[in-house]
């Protein structure tokens, strides 16, 4: 490794990972890397990792795929930036290919930006406008994304010392069947007892000026958390009664990660907006808005203004054809269902060999894996799972391990949809090694998982 690179990245980075166990272990920069393709990602002193959260959850189709690559040269020779006003006709292609091909229901229009935060900025001033309403319901162990809007309905972020959240923003318990919030109750009853109960204190506190609800089908950031339908369905239900509207972020669930279209798709829910992001940019950056012909006929009645640096811009559209061509083309849908299946298998024969491991749950291939002290307490194993994921990292898997006190300590665990059975085997064996190695190295030095 070049260390004088090193140096500079010390020197002159910002460290934005918030997690002190890491910077402890090593620092941001105690790694620099120097190139990515398919599933393997390669640092600057030539050492390759099998890269298991796809970067951050975006290159479902693999790290600098060949269609990918194509676009963004196809985008150099035609244009990769506009001014706003000038519509690109490629985005018009994507547009029309969103809503012929992937979009359920009667999202038939979509807005194209840069990223997850900013398309759910987009989703909800949408909302608010159509609505007139400002109150906003969102699930706990939800991540939306770090601007204001965005980040005051994430109720698993970093919320503390950022000053005053936007107003109006109410939470509603997430769905847990690993860990319901009324014991001894069935997973599914509990989760639709307490969202009654959520509802019921909502409809005692409002204003009347109710705009939406905002919900991840599936609760990736807090913990990969796989609702019952029925939760989802009685979400649809309880916007309408209160003449709120229903956003779905999809930004992890749509196009192939969980084994189908979107995961409004799954779960046979239709949102009135859906926000859509990493999925579609394969790596690079785009975020995305679809709603209804009617929500955007009267928005745009009612003066609805949303200017951007990047709004519609072509270089970004190119590569979300590439990425929606390639999905159909590989087939990589109906793979992530057949990789899902068998990485699920081997998790489940992982799990047998290991207490520690307590649930192993997910769709397609947005998988975790929660780890605890205890199967039958469910306490989180929060220095097992730190341990063990530094130790993936050395063997050379990269995982993400989610372990907020209040979320347990989960793997998240999302490989490219081009995924072989050959790399899970191999991701298999490390993580079985490095639990055996980190439970062995805790129970040397005593120290509780």
């Amino acid at each position: 490794m070049d260390d004088s690179h090193s140096a500079a990245a010390s020197e002159y980075l910002i460290r934005y990972g918030g997690d002190k166990y890491f910077q402890a272990a090593g620092g941001m920069f105690n790694t620099l890397f120097h190139s990515a393709r398919g599933t393997i990602v390669t640092d600057v002193n030539g050492r390759e990792y099998l890269d298991f959260t796809s970067g951050q959850m975006s290159a479902t189709i693999g790290h600098n795929h060949p269609a990918i690559v194509e676009a963004t040269r196809l985008a150099g020779e035609k244009a990769f930036h506009l001014f706003s006003g000038m519509i690109p006709e490629v985005v018009a292609q994507l547009a029309e290919t969103l809503a012929r091909d992937w979009l359920p229901g009667q999202l038939r229009r979509s807005m194209f930006v840069s990223t997850g935060s900013e398309s759910n900025e987009l989703a909800l001033r949408i909302a608010k406008l159509y609505t007139g309403g400002y109150e906003v319901l969102a699930l706990g162990g939800s991540w939306h994304g770090i601007t204001s809007g965005a980040g005051a309905v994430s109720i698993l972020g970093d919320r503390r010392g950022y000053g005053v959240p936007l107003a109006g923003v109410s939470m509603i318990p997430e769905a847990d069947m690993y860990r319901p919030y009324l014991p001894g109750v069935d997973p599914e009853e509990s989760a639709l007892t307490v969202l009654e109960l959520a509802l019921k204190m909502f409809d005692m506190q409002t204003t009347g000026q109710g705009s939406a609800i905002i919900a991840e089908p599936v609760l990736s950031g807090g913990g990969v958390i796989v609702p019952p339908q029925s939760f989802l369905a009685a979400l649809r239900k309880a916007a309408d009664e209160r003449g709120m509207l229903l956003i779905f972020d999809e930004a992890q669930t749509a196009f192939g990660r969980i084994g189908a279209r979107t995961g409004a798709a799954h779960f046979g829910v239709t949102p009135d907006i859906m926000s859509l992001s990493k999925t579609l940019g394969g790596g690079l950056p785009i975020g995305a808005v679809a709603t209804t012909a009617t929500i955007e006929d009267t928005i745009h009645d009612r003066n609805f203004a949303y200017y951007t640096s990047h709004v519609s811009d072509p270089l970004a559209a190119e590569v979300g054809l590439a990425v929606l061509r390639t999905l159909e083309e590989e087939r990589l849908i109906e793979r992530a269902n057949e990789m899902g299946e068998y990485m699920m298998a081997q998790l489940d024969a992982l799990q047998q060999r290991h207490d520690v491991i307590g649930d192993v749950r997910g769709l397609g291939l947005l998988i975790g894996v929660e780890l605890v002290s205890d199967r039958a307490t469910k306490r989180p194993a929060h220095r097992l799972g730190p341990l063990a994921t530094e130790k993936c990292l050395a063997a050379g898997l990269n995982v993400n391990i989610r372990r907020k006190a209040e979320r347990g300590a989960v793997w998240r665990i999302a490989p490219p949809l081009t995924v072989s059975h050959d790399e899970i085997d191999q991701a298999i064996a490390i993580i079985d090694r490095s639990l055996a190695d980190s439970l062995d190295e805790l129970a040397r030095t005593n120290t509780e998982l």
